[in-house]
């Protein structure tokens, strides 16, 4: 692993309010498939949707340089970079992955905040006698997490979650960047306006339109002209701006649902046709419980049709579960309180009201006449879940998720 170039002195945790650290994975996605296959290093890798409505959802480093990266479509991806290896995503790999990095962060501090599967914030304060000053805290971090998955993480540390989380973009991949409390208008000041959490497209047209082009422009402005001329975003710009953000790291310690979704290449209408997609995503939901070692009380069912209005219907279940046959039933009755005559873009299950199995009661009591069904099924979704984790999601297929049409690839 490369050693990170001393961005900022590093001295000591002295005038340090805080420590918040920001821990963002490199490419995670692209570079866990190298590290699963080797023959991919050094490739221009795309991860997402293949279909003509795919998206790409991480772009490995090597293709990055021909102007790919995530959330753009994949038709205009593979355009600008022909000789690029484009792969489904293995989401069940990757929260596996995560997991790791997770607790490996855990190890250093409670206070470990998730934004996603390859990032997060991890509140450090307090542990300059266990780790050494920011700096060496960085560095054991990113030794840590190479240790525990043999991937890079790029981190940033300051005294607040912003400018953590700007310091971790820095100098990626595989870099450390420090900034002190003392330093923030050095560091951020000559950065574009962009870099300001919530300035999008629209916000920052009407920022260039003032004539600010750069964080230290917008740090220039008196709060009450941005806030005259933005309102309360104007008081949100005007603090980051001077570094200023108040929020605690706030750990994630329960998951509040779990999802599976798939945008389709082609609209499609009809209970018949969008059944197999919903059994799919269920079992995908399913199979995420029982990894994630959570029982659900609760099934959602999404799903988008091609004017691009969501529409959504939950249920409570009887008992909490994990069992596919349960979901199953219950995302397949929601299904008939939709309307299906319009073409639909989107399918989607989520499994909510999580409990960890041993909090429910034992989500294995059957009733005494279908003991034998239910044990039979709960074979059946233990089997499939150890081909699912060897051989990815769609490697096995149940006989009733085959419907009239086309079943879902894998």
């Amino acid at each position: 692993m490369e050693t990170a170039g001393a961005a900022l002195s590093a001295r000591g945790a002295a005038g340090w309010p805080r420590i918040v650290l920001h821990a963002d994975m490199d490419a995670f996605y692209a570079a866990v498939e190298q590290l699963d296959r080797p023959e991919l290093r050094g490739k221009a890798l795309l991860i997402g949707g293949t279909g003509p409505r795919g998206v790409v959802s991480t772009a490995s480093y090597e293709a990055r340089p021909f102007g790919v990266g995530s959330a753009m479509p994949m038709v205009l991806a593979r355009r600008r970079c022909p000789h690029a290896i484009v792969l489904p995503p293995r989401f069940e790999r990757y929260h596996a992955v995560s997991k790791v990095v997770m607790d490996t962060l855990g190890a250093f501090s409670p206070l470990v905040e998730p934004l996603s599967l390859d990032e997060a914030f991890v509140d450090m304060t307090g542990c300059e006698a266990l780790f050494g000053d920011p700096r060496a805290m960085g560095e054991s971090v990113r030794r840590a997490v190479f240790e525990a998955t043999r991937l890079t993480v790029s981190v940033g540390v300051s005294a607040t979650k912003y400018v953590a989380k700007v310091a971790s973009d820095a100098r990626k991949p595989d870099g450390l960047t420090v900034v002190g409390p003392d330093e923030v208008p050095g560091f951020l000041h000559s950065l574009p306006i962009d870099r300001l959490w919530g300035v999008g497209v629209r916000t920052r047209a009407r920022l260039e339109a003032r004539g600010l082009a750069t964080i230290g422009d917008v740090a220039g402005v008196p709060l009450d002209d941005l806030e005259r001329w933005f309102g309360k975003l104007g008081a949100h710009l005007h603090a980051l701006a001077h570094g200023r953000d108040g929020r605690a790291v706030t750990p994630e310690r329960d998951a509040k649902s779990i999802g599976s979704e798939h945008t389709l290449d082609t609209d499609i209408a009809g209970e018949a046709a969008i059944r197999p997609w919903l059994l799919r995503a269920t079992d995908t939901v399913a199979h995420r419980l029982r990894a994630e070692g959570l029982a659900a009380r609760g099934v959602r069912v999404k799903l988008r049709t091609a004017d691009f209005r969501l529409h959504t219907r939950q249920a409570l279940l009887g008992v909490p579960t994990h069992a596919t046959r349960p979901l199953v039933e219950a995302a397949q009755a929601l299904l008939r309180e939709f309307d299906l005559r319009a073409p639909v873009r989107l399918v989607g299950v989520a499994a909510f009201d999580l409990h960890e199995c041993g909090d429910t009661g034992d989500v294995h009591q059957f009733d005494l006449f279908d003991a034998p069904r239910e044990a039979h099924d709960e074979r059946l979704d233990r089997t499939l879940d150890v081909v699912h984790e060897r051989f990815g999601e769609g490697a096995l297929t149940r006989a009733r998720h085959l419907d009239r049409g086309a079943r879902p690839g894998p």
